[in-house]
């Protein structure tokens, strides 16, 4: 019988192995709405041919001794588990669905690190984020969805941003002094994240500007964090808020894993206090374009360093934990993750229909404490607020989305 094959932890993969906190999971949740109910037997066939064709979520930690220099992925050939289970609609159901994805992570020692739950006409993805990242998995939801229903499901060719010169602009001495937190709010002490979903109108970009509909959304977020921390008495502070950048092609060969990099937008106190709208919005363009356009490891040459076998892994991951907590001072303030438009249809067919609402959410452990993360569909934009139990509760989720709201539609500026 041949062996398993076998891949080394890629430096992401292992620095989030190293820091995994059981009171606060790395879980993606994915969550797409149908308008109409699935087939359970014909969806669990074709998530599992999905799987066969990409053969990368196939896998699992490979066991091995405390000694060893790397931890290595395990292919397998079949699941260890059934990936798809349904539940049965109730009127607490999709909630509970929610709360399981952001609390409860699926387990690395099986194969796939995977789960989809299906409560009525709702597909609930939860991801470990150890192994995979959101844009992967919904590359495989896309094909279980083409083989599902049978119609196409290519992706659609990217927007094409306007063609100017990256010009960052200053942004004060952000880079240089640990950046401004998110103020804390109404603490929650039951533990884990909370999340809240919310669906906005797309905002508007005159056309020709230089700035895009994620440069919108990354003023808008700058904003309201800023103005949250006004609210709670906060020293105004320059703000880093982290972006990943997903440069893979979305179709069939789209590599399989955690491809983002990631970069930090730095803003100015000053930026964010009376600084008219269409002067902030050029800067953010300039910053994001010039960011997106460095050549850089994912997450920077330290991390690369951190993960070279030079030690058993059991002794790096006590480094990596304690440099981590020495350096949360620096961490940034948030994470603003743009899906953008959902390049796949994700048409099941003509009983279940095409996804007409997509949402996400990254994970939000402190000390960063709270994530944001959209996504578009059918010209609305899914807003989904992931926090940190330990730092807000639900009432200041509300706040914060209705801030978000208002600010973005701040950023629909004609010039």
């Amino acid at each position: 019988m041949t062996a398993p094959v076998r891949i080394p932890f890629p430096v992401v993969d292992e620095v989030s192995r190293h820091c995994l906190q059981q009171e606060e999971p790395e879980t993606v949740h994915i969550e797409v709405h149908l308008p109409g109910p699935l087939d359970g037997p014909r969806l669990r066939k074709a998530f599992l041919e999905a799987l066969h064709r990409h053969p990368r979520v196939l896998m699992r930690e490979a066991r091995g001794p405390w000694y060893r220099r790397r931890y290595e992925w395990e292919l397998t050939r079949e699941p260890d588990t059934e990936a798809v289970t349904f539940t049965p609609p109730g009127p607490h159901a999709l909630r509970d669905a929610r709360a399981r994805a952001l609390s409860e992570a699926p387990p690395l020692s099986l194969s796939p690190p995977v789960r989809l739950e299906v409560v009525g006409s709702v597909l609930l993805l939860t991801v470990n984020h150890t192994a995979l990242d959101g844009p992967a998995c919904l590359r495989v939801l896309a094909t279980a969805a083409e083989l599902y229903g049978g119609r196409d499901n290519a992706p659609a060719a990217p927007p094409v941003r306007p063609a100017e010169p990256p010009q960052p602009g200053p942004a004060g001495r952000a880079g240089l002094a640990p950046p401004a937190r998110v103020a804390p709010g109404t603490p929650d002490r039951s533990g884990g994240n909370g999340l809240l979903v919310t669906e906005l109108p797309l905002p508007h970009r005159p056309e020709g500007s230089p700035w895009t509909v994620n440069d919108q959304l990354m003023a808008a977020t700058a904003l309201t964090v800023a103005h949250w921390n006004r609210e709670h008495g906060a020293r105004p502070r320059a703000l880093r808020i982290t972006m990943p950048v997903d440069d893979r092609p979305r179709d069939t060969s789209m590599p399989i894993g955690n491809g983002t990099r990631l970069v930090e937008v730095p803003f100015a106190p000053a930026e964010l206090d009376g600084t008219a709208m269409p002067a902030l919005l050029r800067r953010t363009a300039g910053r994001t374009r010039a960011l997106k356009a460095q050549p850089r490891p994912q997450l920077g040459h330290g991390a690369a360093l951190l993960t070279a076998p030079w030690a058993p892994v059991a002794a790096r991951a006590v480094l990596t934990r304690g440099l981590r907590r020495a350096a949360a001072p620096w961490t940034s303030t948030t994470l603003l993750s743009n899906i953008g438009r959902i390049p796949y249809p994700l048409d099941f067919g003509a009983e279940a229909g095409r996804a007409r609402a997509v949402w996400f959410s990254a994970p939000a452990r402190m000390p960063r404490g709270l994530t944001v993360t959209t996504a578009s569909t059918g010209g609305r934009l899914h807003l989904a607020l992931r926090w940190s139990k330990a730092l807000l509760g639900d009432g200041d989720g509300d706040r914060l989305r209705a801030l978000f709201a208002h600010y973005l539609h701040t950023t629909e500026v004609t010039e």
